[in-house]
């Protein structure tokens, strides 16, 4: 595959990781809200470009520490992209914060140049081939946004970042000790030292483990990394973190950060998948997938705040994610693979219309945001568009992989379906419910006019639709590559 590939003047890889920390280090240092707002901006417009020129790259194993492959590169163009557009909304939306006293300059020095280190940690995540230096990245991605949930200094969010931080050590702390079993696994075959960490020698020999280790290793990596996921019942710090945090902070959590969560998981799941003598993971994941999505079903009915419920919809749709990993097979593989996607780009839309409303009308809470088409048009309608996409309505991309993930189940474990369809269907009628008064009840609140740019929000939307209605050729057969890669 290299051979016909073009010469680049840098190397993409180490440009997705040194963009975003040469950037946090500028912001870091320099005043003024502006010039901060637009180099958050244009570093993570840098670090988009270089994550495409991945394309142009040879899929390799540049070392011990760093890894390239057809799974990895999704995941960092998805995540510099949301991570992108979240920059251009975030510069509007906390404008708006510093103008109403809620933040001051220093905060907005320190939040932008914490976003950064937040993308270079989860970039950093994605392409270490090293299992403990992603589990250090996943816990500095973490510790960020730990740190810019409680930015407002109230006594809501720093109990929030509290909570964050205590529940994602405990979750970190299972993936440590699930991470040292491997390492204890390879060693005997590896040897000492840094190739019995190394991911791709670790795969090659995976059959050669011990599988009493492995098993007992990936127990303790799906309740670690699940707890990140946002997956029930680990998921309690996930709800506080998106009502009492900074909005654009809400779509980096439910947009990107669950996904890194994710990644790591599914590199175990291949992990374990390469020796046979390994207990299944697909019925773990199963479980806890259907398990959190039933249970999110069911909670965003009794939801009074707007982020609350969004966030509950995110535990809703990871659940189902996960589901669709732990089924296997091409068909779940590819439909959890574009669910995560449709999923990144429509919540993180959904949020940047909750943003803006919630700073016009002054609140977060649901009884006091009524009629937004009426008194907002622009936002009124973004938010329907999302909460329809999210709701799995056609002709949407949510609901295509929908589809294809309930009728693999139906054809492969009817049994399953039934709880999988009645998740889904109790989660539309409360997403429906909520949705007709916010949208097209009697106006409420303030109708000040938004000061925001619709670019982000509408860009997300148009994707989500487009890819319902039509998949390129070559990205479903870069989806179906991926889909056998996960087995």
């Amino acid at each position: 595959m290299s051979s016909f590939l073009p010469a680049l003047p840098f190397d993409p890889v180490a440009a997705v990781l040194l963009i975003p920390i040469a950037a946090a280090a500028l912001l870091a240092l320099l005043p003024g809200y502006r010039m901060t707002a637009r180099l958050n901006v244009f570093a993570s417009l840098l670090t988009l470009i270089a994550a495409l020129s991945l394309f142009a790259t040879e899929r390799r194993v540049p070392g011990q520490y760093l890894l390239i492959d057809d799974l990895n590169i999704v995941f960092i163009i998805l995540n510099t992209f949301v991570g992108f557009t979240t920059s251009v909304f975030s510069a509007s939306y906390i404008a708006h914060e510093l103008n109403s006293g809620r933040l001051t300059p220093s905060n907005l020095r320190f939040y932008h140049a914490m976003y950064q280190i937040m993308m270079f940690g989860m970039n950093l995540a994605f392409v270490s081939n090293n299992i403990g230096l992603m589990w250090v990245a996943v816990e500095l991605a973490t510790l960020t946004t730990v740190l810019m949930v409680g930015i407002y200094r109230t006594h809501e969010a720093l109990e929030a970042a509290w909570k964050y931080f205590i529940l994602g050590s405990v979750g970190i702390a299972f993936a440590l000790f699930g991470t040292i079993l491997v390492y204890m696994a390879a060693q005997p075959v590896v040897g000492d030292g840094y190739d019995a960490m190394v991911w791709s020698l670790l795969v090659k020999h995976a059959a050669a483990f011990d599988p009493a280790l492995l098993n007992v290793a990936f127990v303790f990596l799906l309740l670690g990394y699940g707890t990140k996921v946002g997956l029930a019942p680990l998921h309690a710090w996930l709800p506080d973190a998106h009502a009492e945090g900074p909005t654009p902070i809400s779509a980096v959590l439910s947009g990107l950060l669950l996904n890194v969560a994710l990644y790591a998981v599914l590199r175990f799941k291949i992990l374990l998948a390469a020796s046979p003598e390994t207990i299944a993971p697909g019925p773990l994941m199963v479980t806890m997938g259907l398990t959190s999505l039933v249970f999110a079903a069911f909670m965003l009915y009794r939801r009074r705040d707007i982020k609350r419920m969004f966030a509950y919809s995110s535990i809703e749709h990871m659940g189902i994610i996960v589901f669709a990993f732990g089924m296997g097979g091409p068909i779940p593989n590819f439909a959890g693979l574009l669910h995560m996607v449709m999923h990144s780009l429509t919540k993180s839309a959904i949020f940047y219309a909750v943003g803006h409303i919630a700073q016009i009308k002054g609140t977060q809470r649901l009884s006091g945001i009524r009629g937004l088409t009426e008194t907002h048009p622009g936002l009124g309608w973004g938010l329907v568009i999302g909460v329809v996409a999210i709701a799995g309505l056609p002709p949407l991309g949510i609901f295509m992989s929908e589809f294809l993930v309930v009728s693999s189940t139906f054809a492969r474990q009817p049994l399953l379906a039934i709880p999988l369809v009645l998740g889904l269907l109790i989660a539309f009628g409360a997403l429906l419910l909520r949705l007709t008064g916010v949208a097209f009840g009697q106006p409420r609140g303030s109708t000040a006019p938004a000061e925001a740019s619709y670019i982000p929000m509408y860009s997300h939307l148009a994707l989500v639709l487009g890819a319902g209605i039509y998949l390129p050729p070559p990205l479903v057969s870069w989806f179906q590559h991926i889909a056998n890669l996960l087995g």
